[in-house]
C-alpha cells in the first residue's frame, strides 16, 4: 500500500534519524556548556577568596631567572662574595662612584681599612702581614692588583686567597700605574663598610701592631697623601703649559706614590673625568704621573683634608731613581725603632714622633730576620 501511494518507507527512517541526531547534538553542546560556566565560576570563586594565583606554563617558566633580587637594605650593604668581575674599568669606575647622600647609616656599620697591594706577582711579606691582620677580621679588607698574567697560590686559610681584582699592565712613571690604583680603589669602595684605603706595594711592611695601625687611620681628622709645591726641576719643572686652564703652575703638586685616604677622597679619585685627560696626554716621563696627579687634583679639590705626608716611610738618602732596599744584613730591632722614629710631624694638628705605620722596600731576604723580631719590635 505503501508503494501503492508513492511513499518509501527508507526515506521515512532516514528522517526520523535525522531528527534524532540534532536532537542529541544540543544536548551534547548544551552539557559542555554548563560545565565551561560551571569551571569559569569555581576558578573566579577560587582567585577572589583564596587568592590562588594563575600558574604559568612550563614553557614560560623555563625562562624565569633563577636568581630573585631582594629587595631589602641587605642588596645593598653585602659586600660582594667574589672579587672577580667582567666590568671594564669605565663600568667599573662608574658603579663605584655611587654614595649616599645621607650621612647616618641605617644599620650597624662596623667602618673596615682597605689594605690594597700593588705588585707585579708574589707577595714576599706575606707571612709577616699574615701575622699583622690575625685576630682582626672584621676591621680590613684585602685587595691585590698583579699583572694579568700571574696567578697566586695563596692557601685557602689565607687571608690573601681571592684577593686579586681583575687587572692589567701598570707601568712604572705611567698613566696605566694611577689606572692601576684607581682600579684598586674601585673595587675596594665596592664594599661600603671600607672607610679608609691604604696603597702598598709587595715590598712594603707594617711598623706597628694592627690595632696601632687602626686606631691612629680611624682618629685622624686628615688623610694621609704628600702633596707638596717643589720648585727645582723635579717639582715645577715637570709641569706642561698645555695643562691650563684645570691646571696651572701654581696649583702644581708632587708627593709620594704611597697613600692613605678616606671614602669621600677615594670617591673623588675615582669619578675625575676633569683632570684625568690632562695629565694622561701631558704627563708623561720624565714627569711621573703617580707623583703628581692625585697629589694635585686634591690639593686643588679639596686641600684641607690632606696631611700633606705620607704614612710610608722610604729612604732616598742614596739617591738615583729608586729608593733604597733593605735586605737581610740591614734587620735589627734597633734598625726598625730607627726608621719608626726618624723624625717628628703632625698629628691633628699636634706634633708626634709617630709619623710612620709602613715602610719600604725591603726585600725577600729580610723576612726571617722580620719574622724574628716581628714580637718585640713590631709589637705583633
Amino acid at each position: 500500500m505503501a508503494i501503492e501511494e508513492g511513499k518509501d518507507p527508507g526515506i521515512a527512517s532516514r528522517t526520523n534519524q535525522s531528527r534524532v541526531f540534532p536532537m542529541r547534538f544540543i544536548q551534547f553542546s548544551v552539557l559542555c556548556l554548563c560545565l565551561i560556566l560551571g569551571v569559569s565560576v569555581f576558578s573566579l570563586y577560587t582567585i577572589r577568596y583564596f587568592k590562588v594565583q594563575n600558574v604559568a606554563p612550563v614553557s614560560q617558566s623555563k625562562i624565569l631567572p633563577c636568581f630573585q633580587e631582594t629587595s631589602n637594605i641587605e642588596t645593598w650593604i653585602r659586600p660582594p662574595s667574589t672579587l672577580l668581575h667582567t666590568m671594564n674599568d669605565t663600568e667599573l669606575l662608574w658603579r663605584a662612584s655611587f654614595a649616599p647622600r645621607r650621612k647616618n647609616y641605617p644599620f650597624k656599620r662596623v667602618p673596615k681599612i682597605a689594605f690594597m697591594f700593588l705588585t707585579k706577582g708574589p707577595l714576599p711579606m706575606a707571612p709577616l702581614w699574615e701575622r699583622f691582620f690575625k685576630g682582626h677580621e672584621s676591621l680590613y679588607s684585602i685587595y691585590i692588583h698583579s699583572l694579568p698574567t700571574y696567578t697566586a697560590d695563596f692557601p685557602p686559610s689565607s687571608v690573601f686567597y681571592s684577593r686579586q681584582i681583575p687587572s692589567q699592565i701598570a707601568e712604572w712613571g705611567r698613566m696605566s700605574m694611577c689606572d692601576a690604583e684607581r682600579r684598586l680603589l674601585a673595587n675596594a669602595l665596592l664594599d661600603i663598610s671600607n672607610e679608609w684605603f691604604i696603597l702598598l706595594s709587595e715590598a712594603c711592611i707594617p711598623l706597628a701592631n694592627f690595632s696601632v695601625v687602626y686606631r691612629y687611620i680611624s682618629r685622624s681628622r686628615y688623610s694621609f697623601m704628600g702633596s707638596f709645591d717643589e720648585p727645582g726641576p723635579y717639582g715645577r719643572g715637570r709641569y706642561n703649559g698645555n695643562m691650563a686652564p684645570e691646571v696651572n703652575l701654581t696649583d702644581w703638586r708632587k708627593g709620594s706614590q704611597w697613600f692613605e685616604v678616606n671614602r669621600q677622597l677615594a670617591i673623588k679619585i675615582i669619578e675625575d673625568t676633569t683632570y684625568y685627560p690632562k695629565f694622561r696626554e701631558f704627563c708623561t716621563p720624565s714627569c711621573y704621573v703617580d707623583e703628581h696627579y692625585f697629589q694635585t687634583m686634591l690639593s686643588i679639590e679639596t686641600p684641607q683634608l690632606l696631611a700633606n705626608r705620607s704614612l710610608t716611610y722610604v729612604d732616598w738618602s742614596r739617591g738615583g731613581a729608586h729608593p733604597a732596599t733593605f735586605g737581610q744584613a740591614d734587620i735589627s730591632e734597633d734598625f726598625i725603632k730607627k726608621i719608626s722614629g726618624s723624625k717628628t710631624c703632625l698629628y691633628n694638628d699636634q706634633e708626634t714622633t709617630v709619623c710612620f705605620l709602613f715602610a719600604r722596600k725591603f726585600a725577600p731576604s729580610a723576612l726571617p730576620p722580620l719574622l724574628e723580631i716581628a714580637s718585640r719590635a713590631l709589637g705583633f
